[in-house]
């Protein structure tokens, strides 16, 4: 007779698999559904990591840009996703003070990484964020600093439309002056905080547009 033990099935239960006997029949099923977990948390694995290689790739493309001069930022990589944050480079802004237009100097500078954003566009979702300093602002236009950066922000998104990315993977955000990476204590911290972020969600998009109907006209 096998052994019982408390809470246990004993080993002589026609349910326990004995040494040089047929498995039970419930194992086989359960011994096929763990293939496939194993199966589909491979997959998983593998795409993920394919999606990471190409926001690295990205990432060195802009630092490059970064360290040969071409444009003046920040980029950073964490389990959300990769974001840029472009500075303004001396005394070119990327918008005129109290503004959401477009300056040269900004399309110039979205020109360069344009085809990075695009290429990663592909598969990523890209939410742009506007950031300003903490220096009031009452014009006719905007009503206040959060009011302007999610203009500036839309000014950019309409931009990169314009070029090629699809709307439904880009998205504007402004945070105003309430996320400073620095304090407002100076003309150089203002600048700094004055900045456009690109955030790149490594996460593919569980969106799927919905079906549009055509509508017949008589």
């Amino acid at each position: 007779m096998g052994r019982r033990i408390k809470n246990m099935i004993p080993e002589d239960d026609p349910r326990v698999s004995q040494i040089g006997h047929p498995a039970p029949p419930w194992l086989v099923n359960y011994a096929d559904l763990m293939t496939e977990l194993v199966c589909f948390f491979i997959i998983l694995y593998a795409l993920s990591a394919a999606l990471n290689k190409n926001v690295q790739n990205a990432a060195q493309q802009v630092k490059e840009m970064m360290e040969s001069g071409q444009i003046s930022g920040q980029v950073e990589i964490n389990k959300e996703g990769m974001r840029i944050s472009l500075e303004e480079k001396g005394r070119l802004p990327f918008f005129e003070s109290g503004k959401a237009e477009l300056t040269g100097n900004m399309i110039n500078v979205l020109e360069k990484i344009l085809p990075v954003l695009k290429k990663l566009s592909t598969a990523n979702e890209i939410i742009v964020e506007g950031h300003t300093d903490n220096v009031p602002i009452h014009t006719k236009d905007f009503d206040s600093n959060w009011e302007l950066s999610t203009a500036r922000a839309t000014q950019v998104v309409k931009y990169f439309v314009g070029k090629g990315i699809s709307p439904r993977k880009i998205a504007a955000i402004g945070y105003g002056e309430y996320r400073p990476v620095v304090p407002n204590d100076s003309p150089e911290n203002r600048r700094k905080n004055r900045r456009v972020v690109f955030f790149i969600k490594t996460g593919v998009s569980k969106f799927k547009p919905a079906e549009t109907k055509k509508v017949a006209h008589e």
